[in-house]
């Protein structure tokens, strides 16, 4: 049997809701905001091969640190050009992370965290901005040891590096720690290179993809989480 000390949460999609509804609203405003001569669904899905080229690139090797509000700026410039309309990318960049500041967060997100907590150090690690990551972390109404954002990071995961950041920012060993997030890719795998278990909150049942590191556990509901923890903690 070993102690897990300290439990590690991704935010967006894990604690905060971050869906295609939340999307969808995000895109009309820039849209409506900005007069443009397109649709939402138009631009969404121009500026997505601007946000997926982001993604495939951010983790190469040597690769540059850029934040997201940089990158969604390269995004929607670039979307706008293929739509042949004149719009404003770094506005409608900081209209996105505006709006991630504002999600709503999961019904059993603070009970959850609360339970957790009364036995547990927790902290989030998250693949996000200060300017919105922040806002919703102080917003959940539950005291976490430490945030860290890649923006602070400097690199995104799954690199092995981030996760190893915030052990050392909080003085504990890998080994003592779980992470918890909703991506087999970034999170579970991201976890297990840095020597950390990892629980895949999987809300939606969907199929593991056998080329990626299997969860340690994994849970539909944030109030699976405590014994999934003292499950873990047997099984070791």
């Amino acid at each position: 049997m070993y102690a897990i000390t300290t439990v590690v949460f991704d935010m967006f999609s894990t604690l905060a809701q971050d869906g295609p509804a939340d999307w969808e609203r995000t895109f009309a405003a820039i849209v409506r905001g900005q007069g443009l001569a397109t649709t939402p669904d138009a631009l969404r899905q121009a500026w997505d091969a601007g946000a997926a080229a982001f993604r495939q690139q951010r983790n190469a090797p040597g690769a540059p640190f850029i934040s997201y509000l940089d990158a969604w700026t390269i995004a929607f410039d670039r979307a706008f050009r293929d739509l042949g309309i004149a719009g404003d990318g770094r506005a409608a960049a900081q209209q996105s992370l505006d709006d991630l500041a504002m999600r709503e967060l999961f019904p059993e997100t603070t009970e959850a965290l609360t339970l957790v907590g009364q036995r547990r150090r927790i902290a989030v690690l998250s693949n996000a901005d200060d300017s919105c990551l922040y806002p919703v972390a102080a917003r959940i109404g539950v005291k976490f040891e430490t945030v860290l954002s890649s923006e602070a990071g400097r690199r995104y995961k799954p690199d092995a590096r981030l996760f190893q950041d915030i052990c050392q920012r909080m003085g504990v060993a890998p080994a003592e720690c779980v992470y918890v997030g909703d991506k087999q890719f970034e999170d579970v795998q991201g976890a297990r290179n840095a020597g950390m278990a990892s629980v895949w909150i999987n809300r939606v049942a969907a199929p593991a993809n056998p080329a990626l590191p299997a969860p340690d556990a994994e849970i539909r509901s944030l109030l699976e989480l405590p014994a999934a923890l003292d499950s873990l903690e047997l099984r070791a």
